[in-house]
């Protein structure tokens, strides 16, 4: 009795020291609201992300990803969902950054739709499908909306008819949730926000106690990050992740050097060819103006000269034709 204790107390022990797989990894993610078990899970974020009732999820399109040994890339880590029976929900948790993101989202979209249908199958059979984005950072162009945002196809002219609910994206941006104000934190949503940004927090323990939902996804997150291949899964797809970013920054260290080069090079080519053309100009009018001023200058000591010789004639001494003409003695005796 006294040993099966210590057992228990060690258990107990190592259970605190665990540490929790991020549930923003897109791969831990996929498995804790796309693997078959988990559909109360996903039920719940569902209903807090679309803000109404959900009675049945399937989530059975979704790929085992629990295998020893990953062979290549991963792909794309999202999850499908099917919700009533009436509709499509493809969710995507998304960490790095991505210039096409919107392009992204639209091929998301129409690939998760084109999915309802198969050959000889009447377009009317098509599901109403909605693309959800999880996103670790800010999305350009959406900076002043909320953190939540919602989009449909509208009417732009009135702003008041929706063609069609069969299309639909939500979009999620995770660091918008620290700018709220403290009347705008309590909801179900955020409770789930708060979970994937840090599952081990002491507010996300006290959301716990009230959302059954989120203690149910935590419970089943000590139990993924106890499972020792996804622990080896984890680890593949950081290192992946890193390896990633590692290539990226080399490559945009090598491309801003070339582009540097290449910028040096063309700028001293075309500065050379302004300088000169501006050089030619500065040139142009700096020798028209001097031209100018010496040819004033020469015009003016003509006058004299002829002035000097004039008075000469009449007799002027060489004192009163220096005084009058400013000329030099030496100037004067050679007249």
């Amino acid at each position: 009795m006294t040993e099966f204790k210590s057992t228990n107390t060690n258990e107990k022990r190592n259970r605190k020291k665990r540490k929790l797989l991020s549930p923003k990894m897109d791969l831990v993610f996929q498995v804790l609201f796309g693997e078959v078990g988990n559909e109360n899970i996903t039920k719940n974020f569902l209903e807090a992300i679309l803000q109404e009732p959900i009675k049945d999820v399937d989530l059975s399109k979704n790929p085992i990803l629990r295998r020893e040994s990953p062979k290549g890339k991963m792909g794309v880590l999202d999850v499908i969902a099917e919700v009533n029976v009436m509709k499509m929900c493809n969710i995507e948790m998304q960490m790095k950054e991505q210039d096409d993101i919107i392009s992204r989202l639209l091929y998301y979209w129409a690939r998760t739709y084109e999915r309802n249908i198969h050959k000889s199958e009447e377009y009317n059979t098509l599901k109403r499908t909605i693309e959800i984005l999880i996103a670790n950072f800010e999305i350009p162009g959406l900076e002043e909306l909320e953190y939540c945002t919602d989009w449909k196809l509208i009417e732009t002219k009135g702003r008041k008819v929706i063609l069609t609910d069969f299309i639909e994206i939500v979009i999620i941006e995770l660091p918008k949730i620290y700018r709220l104000n403290e009347n705008e934190k309590d909801n179900k949503l955020l409770d789930w926000l708060y979970f994937l940004e840090n599952p081990s927090s002491e507010k996300v323990k006290k959301i716990m106690e009230e959302n059954e939902g989120v203690k149910e996804a935590r419970d089943k997150l000590e139990e993924i990050s106890d499972d020792i291949i996804m622990q080896r899964l984890a680890d593949y797809r950081e290192s992946a992740i890193w390896e990633e970013k590692a290539a990226r920054r080399t490559a945009t260290r090598k491309g801003l050097e070339e582009g540097m080069k290449k910028g040096l090079k063309q700028g001293m080519k075309q500065g050379m060819k302004q300088g000169m053309k501006q050089g030619m100009k500065q040139g142009i009018e700096q020798g028209m103006e001097q031209g100018i001023k010496e040819g004033r200058e020469e015009g003016r000591k003509s006058e004299k000269i002829e002035l000097a010789k004039k008075m000469k004639n009449k007799g002027f001494s060489i004192q009163e034709i220096i005084d009058i003409t400013e000329l030099s003695k030496e100037e004067v005796e050679k007249i």
